[in-house]
This record gives structure tokens, C-alpha cells and sequence, in this order.
């Protein structure tokens, strides 16, 4: 959610700021019309939006050891419940219900006095006949106007016009989708802007038609100075006496050649561009699966043909993988641990047996410790456990497990993966991650399995061994 906000925010305040720096001196309205409402949906749209750019990284392969994660046995962890987040949403929700409870209740009102006035039909739209003393403002098809000035013929005609083309270019469904949205935004400031250059601008609109339409520009601009603050106006309504300010009265006057409106429009394409690079590009890194040989090729015979496409997986005495080398790029030390080749074919034998290669990959240790062989769980007489059964130990993850602030306001779910190995005196040791969800859950994993008393060991004919051990922990919150 936080992420959509952002994202939202950052490309809506962009938009507003191109539209003030280079559209709204100009004069071509209808297009600023589009663009602003385009915006808005545009803004919504893009954190939904995801280009992914894959980057491949150079590092080590997991062992794959087979090891089968039993079914049924998960150590279970509760992430506490978050009274903050509660208490925001709860605002949230409360402040909402009251803005929207209005939004409505607004409608209703405007509804209520179009039905108990009397109404005339004029032209495409309705007048509704008012005993109070306003300015004319129009709502959907309805122009509201004062029932006197009416019948005593004191409305210019150019008020008519100007509220006419408000009914015929429908200018209230995009100030009721703007209020909608700062209904369910409230918090976020930015739509205040919005709506005031929507507003302005359909005034832009109406003004254009007027003076197109009656050819006085004078005389309808003092009309509209005469005008100005003579009454209230309606935050759902497209209102004559609107923000009467010296930009409508420069507009009137004002014209954009086509190719300097041309020019303005073709701007916006680098703003899009960099605005989807900006917020929807994402950079995935992918493992390369193969470390690449070097590029010298010499001739090679004996152990060196054989190994000439197998990689060593070169381990540390704690038995992780450190480096990946080619045969021929082993040291010393390391060659004289590498296994010895089959024998060589005889003449009866197959010919493609003549011809075998080595194997893709070879596991290379230097440390050689005394019977470190770990049995799997399936393969023991009696399998490790933790003292007192399983369930105590499910009980001992949950206890010392700590969730991050992250997991639970991001409220991350899954199961997460450790394997390590029960010594023969019980004790826990090559703790590895084999699945994460990331968040720092497998650091934390490993960090509560160190502390971890130590076991009972798995036999082998009445011997305790050394066992693989597999756990799955599932994080989850409460809700």
C-alpha cells in the first residue's frame, strides 16, 4: 500500500507540475482537459506496472542433497498484532465515512432543490427557478438560477451561454470523479490541486465558447468583474463567478499557434517515458548457473581431457561452497584430492566409452575430517529429536523466534526452509538456508536454531551418527 501511494504521488505531482509549467498558459483546452483527467488515471495505473531488466550475477550453486521435507511438521510462528496500523486504518475508515456520508449527502441537496422549484426547459437543459438571490450554477443538465432575474429578463445572455456549455461538455462528471478521489485521498493534498485546475479549466472552456459566440470580449469581461464574489458557491457545481482572475481575462485574448501547441504536446512523451522508467523498471538478478572457462584452449590429455567440462565446487571446512574452478585452474593441493578417472576403455568395449567425459560438476573438499558422513533421516535406526519430542521444540522456535517490523507491516506470509545437521553428542551444526522469504526471516532462523540445546542423536545399529536434519518454519500474522 505504501508503495502504491508513492509511486501514485510522485507521477501525479509530475503531471500537475508539467501541466502548470508548460500546458495551462496555453491555449488549447480541450487537449488540458483530456490530460488532466488522464493524469489521474494514469497515476493510479502505474504502480500496477512492472518492466522487469534481468541482470545476471556470477555466484555459487546450492547443494542439492535430496533431503525430503517431512509433511505435517512445521514450526508455527505468530507475528504480534500491530495496534498502530490498527489505529491508522481505523481513522482511515472513520474519516472517510464522514467524507463520503457528505459527498452524498451534497447530491441529495442539489437533488431536493431541482425537484421543489419550478423548472424550465431551455434549450438542453433544465432551469430551475430559485427564490434566493445567486449567480447562475450548473449540476449535470441543471442550470440553478434566480427566479426574479429570470422573469425580469436582468441574465445576459452570455450567462446563459456560459452555463450552457458546461451541460453540453458534461464539466460536472469530472469535478464529481475529482471529489470522489479526494474523498478516498483525503490525506494526500495533491488532488486540491487537481481539482482547482480542472475547475479553472473548464472555465477556460466556457469563456471560449462565449466570446466565439457573442464577439465582445470587453464588455463580457467587465460582465464577469461585475460578477465576481456575488454569491456562494457549490463545490459540486461549475460556478460563473469561479476563480475570476486575471488569467481568464488574458486568456480570452490569448491564441497558441498550432505548432507551438504541436511542440508543447510532444514534451510529454520524454516526461511518460521517464516517468515509467522511473517507477515501473525493475532490475531482477539471476544467477548465472555456469561459471564461464577461460578463453585459452590447450591441448589436453590424460585426468586434464577427462575434466575438461567439469566444474569444481571447491568447499571450506565448514563444508560451503566458496569457489567454482576449471581443472586446469586447481592448485596443487586441490588436484591431489581430485578422484582418479575410471580406467580406460579396452578394444571390445563401446567406443563411446572410449570417449567418456567427466561429470558436470564434482564436489572438492581439502579438509578431510574423520568419518564426517551424515546419514539421511530416512536411513536411521532411530531419528534425531529434540528432548522432550518435537512439539517442545516447535514451542522453543515459536518462543525465541522475533518478527521484524518489515514482515508485519508488509504481512508477509510463507514457509521458509533451514537444514542442518545433528551431530552425534546431539549438538547442531552446518545450519544453511535451502528456502528464504526473505525480510531477514533466515538470518533469524539460524540465529534461534544456535541456540538450541542439543538433541538427541539418530542411531545407526545401536551407534549414534551424524543425521541431516530438515525443518520447515512458517511465518504468518495474526489477523
Amino acid at each position: 500500500m505504501i508503495d502504491f501511494l508513492l509511486k501514485s504521488t510522485v507521477s501525479l505531482f509530475v503531471l500537475l507540475s508539467v501541466y502548470h509549467l508548460a500546458l495551462e498558459k496555453e491555449k488549447m483546452h480541450q487537449f488540458n482537459r483530456f490530460y488532466l483527467l488522464f493524469s489521474l488515471m494514469f497515476s493510479f495505473t502505474i504502480p500496477f506496472i512492472t518492466i522487469e531488466v534481468i541482470q545476471e550475477i556470477a555466484a555459487p550453486l546450492l547443494k542439492q542433497n535430496g533431503i525430503k521435507i517431512e509433511a505435517g511438521t512445521m514450526a508455527v510462528v505468530h507475528a504480534k498484532t500491530n495496534y498502530g496500523l490498527v489505529a491508522i486504518w481505523t481513522i482511515y475508515t472513520v474519516t472517510t465515512s464522514i467524507l463520503l456520508f457528505r459527498f452524498f449527502s451534497n447530491i441529495r441537496k442539489l437533488s431536493l432543490k431541482a425537484k421543489s422549484n419550478p423548472i424550465v426547459n431551455y434549450e438542453n437543459s433544465h432551469l430551475v427557478l430559485l427564490e434566493e438571490k445567486t449567480l447562475p450554477y450548473t449540476f449535470l443538465n441543471t442550470i440553478f438560477i434566480n427566479k426574479a432575474a429570470y422573469h425580469t429578463r436582468k441574465i445576459e445572455k452570455e450567462l446563459y451561454t456560459h452555463e450552457l456549455i458546461h451541460v453540453t461538455q458534461k464539466h460536472t462528471l469530472d469535478v464529481l470523479f475529482i471529489e470522489l478521489l479526494k474523498v478516498f485521498f483525503w490525506f494526500n493534498p495533491i488532488f486540491i490541486f487537481y481539482k482547482k485546475a480542472i475547475q479553472l479549466n473548464h472555465e477556460f472552456l466556457a469563456d471560449e465558447k462565449v466570446v466565439k459566440a457573442h464577439h465582445n470580449v470587453p464588455f463580457y469581461q467587465n460582465l464577469l468583474i461585475s460578477k465576481a464574489n456575488a454569491s456562494s458557491t457549490y463545490y459540486l457545481a461549475s460556478n460563473l463567478n469561479y476563480s475570476v482572475t486575471k488569467k481568464r481575462l488574458i486568456m480570452m485574448t490569448k491564441t497558441t499557434s498550432a505548432s507551438r501547441a504541436l511542440l508543447k504536446k510532444t514534451v510529454l512523451v520524454p516526461i511518460l517515458s521517464g516517468l515509467i522508467f522511473f517507477v515501473c523498471v525493475k532490475t531482477v538478478a539471476q544467477e548465472q548457473k555456469v561459471v564461464k572457462a577461460e578463453q585459452t584452449k590447450t591441448q589436453l590429455t590424460g585426468m586434464e581431457k577427462y575434466f575438461e567440462n567439469t566444474i569444481f565446487k571447491i568447499k571450506d571446512e565448514k563444508g560451503t561452497i566458496v569457489a567454482e574452478k576449471k581443472f586446469n585452474q586447481l592448485n596443487d593441493q586441490q588436484t591431489r584430492n581430485v578422484p582418479p578417472p575410471p580406467p580406460p576403455a579396452t578394444s571390445k568395449q563401446d567406443k563411446n566409452l572410449k570417449e567418456a567425459k567427466g561429470p558436470k560438476s564434482v564436489e572438492l573438499s581439502i579438509y578431510k575430517k574423520e568419518n564426517k558422513k551424515a546419514y539421511n533421516v530416512q536411513d536411521t535406526k532411530t531419528k534425531p529429536t529434540f528432548p522432550g519430542g518435537m512439539s517442545k521444540f516447535y514451542e522453543f522456535v515459536g518462543a525465541n523466534f522475533k518478527i521484524s517490523k518489515e514482515v508485519t507491516d508488509n504481512k508477509i506470509k510463507g514457509n521458509l526452509y533451514v537444514t542442518f545437521i545433528v551431530e552425534k553428542n546431539g549438538s547442531l551444526s552446518e545450519l544453511k538456508i535451502l528456502k528464504d522469504i526473505g525480510y531477514g526471516t533466515g538470518e533469524e532462523a539460524i540465529r534461534v536454531l544456535k541456540l538450541s540445546p542439543n538433541w538427541i542423536p539418530g542411531t545407526v545399529d545401536g551407534k549414534p551418527v551424524r543425521v541431516e536434519y530438515s525443518l520447515p518454519i512458517q511465518i504468518q500474522t495474526k489477523k
